[in-house]
């Protein structure tokens, strides 16, 4: 084969190599969403017929019916990978990035699929044989590209029948706590706890409205549900009997820019104020706002034992936080009651903080940040959707609730806990001082420094958690370990009396 073809074959691969890298692991990270079986069924398949692709085109030199076996499976890749590109546009939102990638991938599979098939042809015509060839270099680069597509197509089967050990519940006993029938709205409710919170609430049979920028984000949420763009698309004489405020700039996507910091302020304080502006002017007050707000509304404040009595020291977090919970007590002014939900890190393989460490820690890359002497109050995604039923439910929740879960750990117990979930070694840290070099005041609030938080209010109260211990949470969510506690305290859960 001529350097053209080779060249084009090698620019298939670096394309396919990004597009796996960074679509399929950093970005989408899909070899844990449960939702995305077929798409790794089908990624494993495709990556293991380019192994046998690379290997006979850059170590053999096929003739007679081997030639058109060949020519035979490059058409079925082709065939596999458009297949592929269907799955992913019926499952899930795909970036803009990867539908361009997705449209060059095609076009050039394409070129090369036109220029070798005439060669395959004349190889045919030959009585029957596989000669070994070599190629220099690139045989060595088709050695290379068949051992990482093997891996990696090996790795995407290994992760859809891992999927059906995490395939998420069904979330409609985690809103068991409120009356039939209530009317909710919620903003961010595209988010990683927005989303969640709405499927169990349309599950449930409520009535939900979702403030969202774009309806298109929207999408993959469940119906029946309302759409607005606008809280002025609410008229006023509108019955919702409760407000979950989620909105919000993402926090931990990018650096702390000073636009950046402008937009994760604004975002959550304009929105908040929008959502008190709308109760003035509902004919209908709901009975309660369950606002969302962090437990970086503490500071940093080492080892201290932390509780909702308790003030925090001055940091970017906090700034935010107390920006965030002073725009929503101003509700209290028209009569409802407000619950500030400061909320702890959210384990999640659909998103968040757990979801970005997967993929390092199932390679054996895993470690603390830093020292991993600082504290994760954490708390498992389903638990804060009951949490969040239960504000809603219960009268005598009001104020702030921290909403972690009853044993916080440090950073070091953290990573040794989801190297054990997911069978790894935890052992390698990463150094604190690149952290702080590469991602500034990012890395000490968020990476490096945290708060030892304990629900005191919640205990108060007499919520229970489906999720208390750490191990048990981790496990449920990769898929190691059984949930028969959680369960059962879910079944146990009854609806409240209206």
């Amino acid at each position: 084969m001529n350097d053209l073809i080779w060249t084009l074959v090698f620019v298939q691969v670096a394309m396919g190599g990004f597009d796996t890298l960074y679509h399929h692991e950093l970005t989408q990270r899909l070899a844990w969403k449960p939702s995305q079986k077929g798409e790794l069924v089908l990624h494993g398949v495709r990556n293991l017929a380019y192994a046998l692709m690379f290997t006979a085109l850059g170590w053999t030199r096929p003739e007679g019916g081997w030639a058109l076996a060949l020519l035979a499976l490059m058409a079925g890749e082709l065939i596999i990978t458009l297949w592929d590109f269907v799955e992913e546009d019926r499952t899930r939102k795909l970036p803009a990035s990867e539908r361009v990638l997705h449209t060059l991938l095609t076009l050039n599979y394409g070129v090369v699929l036109a220029l070798v098939a005439p060669l395959l042809l004349a190889w045919a015509r030959r009585p029957a044989d596989v000669a070994p060839a070599y190629y220099g270099i690139w045989s060595i680069l088709c050695a290379i590209a068949a051992v990482g597509v093997v891996v990696s197509g090996l790795r995407d089967l290994a992760a859809a029948r891992r999927a059906q050990r995490i395939a998420v519940d069904d979330p409609t006993p985690l809103v068991a706590a409120l009356p039939p029938r209530r009317a909710v709205l919620v903003t961010g409710g595209t988010g990683l706890i927005g989303a969640r919170l709405v499927a169990a609430l349309v599950g449930a049979g409520h009535e939900v409205t979702v403030l969202t920028r774009s309806r298109a984000s929207a999408a993959a949420l469940p119906a029946p549900i309302r759409i607005v763009t606008d809280l002025a698309q609410i008229a006023d004489d509108t019955r919702l009997d409760a407000i979950v405020n989620l909105a919000g700039e993402p926090i931990a996507d990018g650096l702390w820019t000073i636009a950046k910091r402008r937009r994760i302020v604004r975002s959550r304080v304009r929105t908040t104020q929008a959502v008190v502006a709308l109760i003035a002017r509902l004919e209908h007050k709901p009975q309660v706002l369950v606002s969302g707000s962090a437990i970086g509304w503490y500071g940093l404040r080492g080892d201290e034992p932390l509780t909702e009595a308790d003030d925090g020291t001055p940091c970017f977090s906090r700034f935010i936080c107390q920006l965030w919970e002073k725009a929503a007590r101003r509700a209290e002014t028209h009569g409802v009651r407000v619950v500030r939900l400061r909320i702890g890190l959210v384990l999640s393989t659909e998103g968040g903080m757990l979801s970005r460490m997967l993929t390092p820690f199932e390679f054996g890359l895993g470690g603390p940040f830093g020292a991993g002497r600082h504290w994760m109050s954490w708390i498992h995604l389903d638990d804060v959707v009951r949490m969040i039923a239960h504000a809603i439910a219960t009268p005598q929740w009001t104020g702030a609730v921290n909403a972690v879960a009853p044993r916080p750990v440090t950073n070091r117990t953290f990573a040794a806990a989801l190297g054990r979930a997911l069978g790894r070694p935890a052992l390698l840290p990463a150094p604190a001082w690149p952290l702080r070099a590469a991602l500034g005041p990012f890395a000490d609030e968020l990476l490096l420094s945290g708060q030892r938080v304990l629900p005191a209010a919640a205990r108060d109260a007499g919520f229970r958690f489906a999720h208390p211990m750490l191990d048990e949470a981790l496990g449920a969510l990769v898929g190691r370990r059984s949930r028969p506690r959680g369960q059962a305290l879910l079944a146990r859960e009854t609806p409240a009396k209206a």
